[in-house]
């Protein structure tokens, strides 16, 4: 008579883990790939996806890490709504300045509402009720739904329109407090990606729409990225390219005597081509024009031919979200010519901003503001009037670190979290104050910092798999041993595996028992496909002998160990790789 003692155990035959032996045909992350695959994701419309057990199991696994370090400096749970009013949002402005990203809708009463991207507003009005400076610091967080619009979901979930984000928000007296809870949660981060398995580079950043004074991106090195940083192997510095600075070796211009010159250019529209037809036109002595739109007003910005513009830097610098290349017919009305021909020489009535990589030079060339011709003998200092100098280029690799002077990288990665000195933005919009000791009002300063559950998940599986699966680390895989029965009809293989559940259980393992009746090879196929960092073996063969085999998913070793001492040992492994 067939063994039955597998009935009460967490059978794989009784789990749902739709693995699939073929990629999805729009996948191009792994992590997209391989999740799917795993039966760990499902897809129900672009940007929205279905966590399937698997998926759930890892998921609490990374809030419990998130949790556990939140908690060791001082954080306090909370859950706040989803739904939010839209006046609150209308108060600190982000009602507009976030637009197209915001899902906003009304009620059956018509008021404004709508669904969160992040709860800076809603913890604010929280923290209105603080009265005094005895009840600072405070730390509250909590693990909540966000939605964005987003234009491009894409990359599995690194790119999503609805997640999960552990956000957190710190309020204190002044801004020093502050400094101490951004510092914490630095360090707490930290320890977070590096529990979660993945080498985590801190990098400077833009604070973009949640404004402040400062913030730091944490940052996992992946072509699955969409983000680029320049990173410095010589002393670690590291930055977001939307803030990163480098040192530039100067340009001796060639001597020009005379008056600036006008020269033809029929059909040259462009920089590489200028450099081509004329040999004192290489492109870092050329002057790169673009005409872009600051909110109504028309902007000339002034780059060395070689250099690209990194928008951000200029939106940071103007303190506005209303930039934009400016059209066709715009770049016509304003300067009289068309994009590839334009310049700044003798121009007036249009605001110049010029990097400074185009400081005191000369003997350069740009467009005549005429279709069709460009001047050569340009000097900065002389023809051209600059309003304003903003370095606003894109940081190239092998350009020199700012700060050691040594070759930069450029490496493509992901944003894994992101955290905000916010200052004191949203109290003095929505109005939050303590008294201090002499009882005079203070507005409180707070700081903000996030991470998206989903996206270090996904985060993870970019960082670690090969050509078989997933390779989790231990501190997040859905179950940390896999006990594969080879041959389900055979009572003595099955009461074997039976009690190395029942021993494994016992020392705290969390283990499932592959009892399909499947080949052995697809059994296996699906541990590595799943990523469990151990698979144990149970087959006559072995039995036969006395043994077990054991593999371990990391490393591909695989080792021989006597039945009775099969649990002790690879729960010491486990225990070994959880770091106890």
């Amino acid at each position: 008579m067939l063994a039955t003692t597998l009935l009460g155990l967490m059978r794989w035959s009784r789990a749902f883990i739709p693995t699939l032996r073929d990629d999805p045909a729009d996948a191009e992350a792994v992590n997209h790939r391989l999740l799917v695959r795993g039966g760990f994701i499902r897809r129900l419309m672009a940007g929205s996806w279905s966590l399937l057990p698997l998926g759930m199991k890892v998921t609490k696994r990374i809030e419990q890490i998130i949790r556990e370090e939140i908690d060791a400096i001082g954080g306090q749970e909370m859950l706040l709504p989803v739904v939010h009013p839209g006046e609150i949002w209308k108060k600190t402005g982000r009602w507009d300045d976030v637009e197209g990203i915001l899902v906003k809708f009304t009620d059956r009463r018509d008021t404004d509402l709508l669904l969160a991207m992040t709860h800076e507003e809603i913890f604010s009005s929280i923290a209105t009720e603080l009265t005094s400076y005895r009840q600072l610091p405070q730390l509250w967080y909590h693990l909540q739904t966000k939605f964005r619009d987003e234009q491009r979901s894409k990359g599995g979930l690194l790119r999503v329109r609805e997640f999960t984000m552990k956000d957190s928000y710190t309020f204190d007296i002044d801004e020093a407090g502050l400094a101490v809870q951004f510092d914490r949660h630095y360090d707490a981060y930290k320890k977070i990606f590096s529990r979660l398995g993945m080498k985590a580079i801190p990098v400077h950043a833009s604070s973009g729409w949640m404004g402040g004074s400062e913030s730091v991106e944490f940052m996992v090195e992946s072509e699955a990225g969409e983000d680029d940083i320049a990173y410095c192997p010589s002393c670690e510095y590291a930055a977001n390219t939307e803030t990163a600075t480098s040192r530039l070796t100067p340009i001796q211009d060639e001597p020009w005597d005379g008056d600036v010159e006008r020269f033809a250019t029929p059909g040259i529209k462009t920089i590489a081509a200028l450099a081509e037809a004329f040999d004192f036109a290489a492109a870092d002595r050329q002057i790169k024009s673009l005409l872009y739109m600051v909110g109504d007003e028309p902007v000339l910005l002034l780059l060395r031919g070689d250099h690209e513009l990194m928008e951000q830097k200029l939106v940071d610098a103007l303190e506005t979200f209303e930039v934009r290349p400016a059209h066709e017919e715009e770049i016509v009305a304003a300067l009289g010519a068309h994009a590839g021909s334009l310049g700044a020489v003798g121009l007036g009535g249009v605001r110049i901003i010029a990097d400074p990589a185009l400081r005191d030079r000369s003997n350069m060339t740009t467009g005549a503001n005429e279709d069709d011709w460009h001047l050569r003998g340009v000097d900065l200092g002389r023809d051209i009037v600059v309003d304003t100098w903003l370095d606003m280029r894109l940081v190239a690799a092998g350009e020199a670190c700012p700060e050691c002077g040594e070759p930069l990288q450029v490496k493509r990665t992901i944003e894994v979290g992101h955290i905000f000195k916010l200052g004191t933005k949203f109290s003095e919009a929505l109005g939050i104050s303590v008294a201090d000791e002499k009882g005079d009002e203070r507005v409180v300063w707070m700081g903000s910092y996030g991470i998206g559950v989903g996206r270090n998940m996904a985060a993870i599986v970019e960082s670690s798999f090969d050509e078989s699966g997933i390779v989790w680390p231990i501190s997040v895989a859905p179950y940390e041993a896999a006990i594969t029965v080879v041959k389900m009809g055979d009572d003595a293989t099955v009461t074997a595996a039976d009690s190395l559940y029942e021993d494994l259980q016992s020392e705290g393992v969390d283990v499932i028992i592959d009892d399909r009746d499947e080949r052995p090879g697809v059994k296996f196929a699906d541990v590595e496909l799943i990523g469990i960092p151990y698979r144990i073996t149970v087959g006559p063969r072995g039995l036969a002998d006395g043994t077990v085999e054991v593999m371990r998913r990391a490393d591909g070793s695989v080792e021989s160990i006597q039945v009775a001492e099969a649990a002790s040992s690879v729960a010491a492994m486990i225990r070994r790789d959880r770091g106890e």
